[in-house]
């Protein structure tokens, strides 16, 4: 969800019982943010200055502490409040799905006349409601070393990643998680076992928990396999589809949800017994007490996801947990946090507005909107002959070709420098346009991500630009929606996709992967390696294989979410075009 789109939905949602997660990656935006909320709430602010000690864990610390204050007395608040039409307290219950048993209570409590019960029947509604979570995401990537101000390396705890983990580990929040995304960092990971409060106590409760976002069930049990060697449990499981997705895209060799979701179902049992086994093996070695059984792991999984009933069978068929929903709430204002220009050209957004961009300093796919104002301002740069962008925050530095010390790969001086390389390499016109596009290509996101919460909440003079990354799902929602109506289409209570044509999740998946595979074979095959093509070929049998099971499944899709004759068709069609494209150097059919 980038930098500012959540940076606030705890204060929107979680006295709701909606949990959010806030990305730990950009302290100054946080600072920001902590400084606007202390005067709006009417609270003393002390700045955390860059020359302070360890400045970006106790920026992080800061304003987690704010935001777990902050909702906390809003939800008492809430809570307390009575239940007439309209109050915040009988939205909290409304939003529930119908299927939840204290939604059938709160019901039940409203046919109820005034008097002795009724009022008992409160008292228990209240005693059941929960805060939403404040979770938490680290990148572990983005994990740039730092320097002191006479330009010494610091000690790796100070790095980015290590100084974010520090700052949630020694935060008040609790209860919460700390989300990996992107990848295995060992020492990141390692640096887990240095706080109790991911260590569970005697009952099996965990003060902070951690989950994983990962590709395939074999990413899930290495990062959880390394893990569990530290003592640390991994509560959670978040499986996301390679493409399907807003952010970063790491695409698999073409293994889809379905097959991923079938192997962790299948696996997830003796998984969750070997890394507990693992654990209490660490624990016991620690002195540390041991639960009576293994913490809860849930499996969870989000990437595309458009109807309920598609909810309904990824729950019921692959018993998973929950599912996430994070790109349509781009659109909910009430969640999210989007500046109005780039949200109406979200809801204007159509298929081919949404693409695999190049625009990611990391040289990772990046999920975009095309013609974003950040994507304009670079352009616009490019067009006065002055390509790249001022490097301020310098979270995504990562390149050492010219310099000592890594800089970013879409800052003014690096595509400065990498210009000239080019031109001393007198290239033909068509091969030197097409290297620097490549080299120009590259867009600041860890300002443009930021700057739509700058705005909004006019902590800046003048508009910015903004980079927004949103998952491809998004060309089907088509409007702003306010919190009821997208809580209740996920539940079932209502359909605002109604008349959208729109293929399953499972299709569109598959149809986004075909889509990467004939640009790897179009851009690719000329000089590839055996290696390579090898590669190239794994990925187009995984397509095939992963065809040839969702026309197995097809039927028992089809009773939770559409006909099956149509499924089945979209995949015959598919397979014949997956059938057509020839791995073989110079040849794409």
């Amino acid at each position: 969800m980038g930098l500012a789109f959540t940076v606030d939905s705890p204060l929107k949602v979680a006295r709701f019982g909606i949990s959010s997660a806030v990305s730990l990656c950009d302290d100054t935006l946080l600072e920001q943010m902590r400084r606007h909320y202390c005067g709006e709430y009417g609270l003393p602010f002390a700045p955390i200055h860059p020359s302070a000690h360890d400045y970006r864990a106790l920026r992080i610390t800061a304003y987690l502490n704010l935001l777990d204050s902050l909702t906390r007395q809003q939800f008492e608040q809430l809570r307390n409040e009575a239940f007439a039409p309209g109050s915040e307290i009988c939205r909290y219950f409304e939003l529930l799905p119908e299927s939840s048993s204290l939604y059938r209570a709160y019901r039940r409590m409203l046919a109820e006349p005034e008097g002795e019960e009724r009022q008992r029947q409160q008292a228990w509604l209240r005693g059941q409601m929960r805060l939403g979570s404040i979770d938490v995401n680290i990148m572990t990537k983005v994990d740039k070393a730092n320097y002191s101000k006479g330009g010494e390396l610091l000690p790796q705890e100070y790095s980015d990643a290590l100084a974010a983990l520090r700052g949630y580990a020694t935060s008040s929040l609790s209860g919460s998680s700390l989300i990996f995304s992107a990848g295995l960092n060992p020492r990141l990971y390692s640096y887990l076992e240095q706080f109790a409060a991911f260590l569970p106590d005697a009952a099996g409760t965990l003060a902070k928990k951690v989950v994983i976002k990962v590709s395939d069930y074999r990413s899930a049990a290495i990062q959880g396999r390394f893990l569990a060697k530290k003592g640390i449990w991994v509560s959670e499981f978040r499986i996301e589809s390679g493409l399907n997705c807003g952010g970063h895209a790491f695409a698999t060799e073409g293994l889809l949800m379905g097959p991923i979701l079938e192997e962790f179902k299948a696996n997830r049992q003796a998984l969750a017994a070997e890394l507990y086994a693992m654990v209490q093996q660490v624990l016991q070695a620690k002195g540390v007490p041991l639960p009576e059984q293994a913490p809860e792991q849930r499996l969870t999984v989000q990437g595309g996801l458009g109807t309920a009933g598609e909810q309904a069978f990824l729950q019921a068929y692959y018993q998973v947990d929950a599912t996430g929903w994070g790109t349509p709430f781009l659109l909910v204002p009430e969640a999210t946090t989007v500046d109005e220009p780039t949200l109406q050209k979200l809801v204007k957004a159509e298929k081919k507005d949404l693409y695999l961009s190049p625009i990611s300093p990391l040289g990772v796919p990046f999920n975009s909107l095309r013609d974003c104002s950040a994507t304009l301002e670079r352009e616009e740069r490019i067009r006065k002959g002055a390509p790249g962008s001022p490097c301020i925050k310098k979270h995504l530095v990562s390149n050492t070709e010219f310099t000592e010390q890594p800089i970013c790969t879409a800052s003014q001086e690096y595509q400065s420098r990498k210009i000239e390389e080019l031109d001393k390499q007198q290239l033909a016109p068509a091969a030197h346009q097409q290297a620097f596009d490549a080299i120009t290509a590259r867009e600041c996101l860890c300002v443009g991500l930021a700057n739509s919460a700058l705005m909004i909440h006019k902590l800046v003079k003048k508009t910015k630009a903004v980079s927004i990354c949103p998952g491809p799902n998004l060309a089907y929602f088509s409007r702003i929606f306010s919190l009821e109506e997208l809580v209740g289409h996920i539940y079932g209570k209502i359909n605002v996709l109604k008349g959208v044509q729109r293929p399953s999740v499972f299709v569109n998946e598959l149809q986004l992967y075909i889509d990467y595979l004939e640009k790897q074979l179009s851009t690719s095959l000329a000089g590839a390696t055996a290696k390579q093509l090898k590669s190239l070929a794994s990925f187009k049998a995984n397509l095939l294989e992963g065809i040839e099971y969702y026309m197995d499944l097809a039927p028992a899709f089809s009773a939770y979410a559409e006909p099956a004759s149509n499924m089945l068709e979209e995949l015959k069609g598919l397979k014949q075009r997956v059938f057509g494209l020839q791995v073989q150097e110079g040849a794409l059919v």
